[in-house]
């Protein structure tokens, strides 16, 4: 069975009704993604971190996966499917993709702001100022944030090198280190990018173009890959 990896970015989501912050100038419901999204805005007021948080936590949980993610669920009848997402909601695994990989974790975690190790799962439930990780320090978004490392970079990166056909949809490929990963490819696989406008690849060399946005793109590549 062949393997097809699916790297998936917020434009996916965003079509579920979850916004994009590159989508508004920066900003996701007003808040400056510097002061909701880096360490330094977590240290410096952790109460409105952890506010717009819960706002997004319980946005994402009142959403509904859409067609593209089902059609990338509905690989899985034909292929072996990883999808390897930026995304921090859960549409994908609600649409019934069986192995997702979160490279910017997930809003249904919160973990120790000292231990990325102790996650604990809360589902849809707010963090407030005071809940304790098992280590006894306060809880936060298991969210990567601005200028921190990403765990699962590696991880990705091999599961991205085992593709036979790999798959972009939703993401312009500016943000890293995530957009190095189309560089992890074998040469010579089928590659797809999903895309109504262009993305920052170095190269087009390669890949196919669908110009479509992800519900109509993903569905038209879907039919295409159960038909070969």
């Amino acid at each position: 069975m062949s393997n097809v990896v699916v790297l998936s970015g917020a434009g996916v989501s965003a079509e579920s009704g979850l916004a994009t912050f590159r989508d508004s100038g920066g900003l996701w419901e007003g808040y400056d993604v510097q002061e909701v999204a880096s360490i330094r805005g977590w240290n410096l007021n952790k109460e409105k971190v952890l506010d717009f948080y819960n706002m997004r936590r319980k946005q994402a949980a009142g959403v509904r996966p859409n067609k593209a993610h089902k059609a990338i669920a509905e690989l899985e009848s034909k292929f072996d499917v990883t999808v390897v997402t930026q995304n921090v909601d859960d549409l994908h695994e609600k649409a019934g993709s069986s192995s997702v990989v979160h490279l910017h974790g997930m809003l249904k975690q919160a973990r120790s702001e000292k231990d990325e190790s102790i996650i604990v799962d809360i589902g849809s439930n707010p963090i407030n100022p005071g809940d304790k990780a098992p280590d006894g320090s306060q809880l936060r978004p298991n969210v990567v944030w601005f200028g921190e490392p990403v765990p699962m970079m590696e991880t990705a990166a091999k599961i991205v090198g085992k593709a036979d056909i790999f798959i972009v949809i939703g993401t312009s490929l500016s943000v890293y280190p995530a957009a190095s990963l189309v560089s992890y490819t074998r040469k010579g696989i089928p590659k797809f990018i999903v895309d109504p406008s262009t993305p920052e690849l170095y190269s087009f060399d390669g890949w196919t173009h669908i110009r479509k946005k992800g519900e109509e793109g993903m569905s038209e590549l879907k039919k295409q890959l159960m038909n070969q």
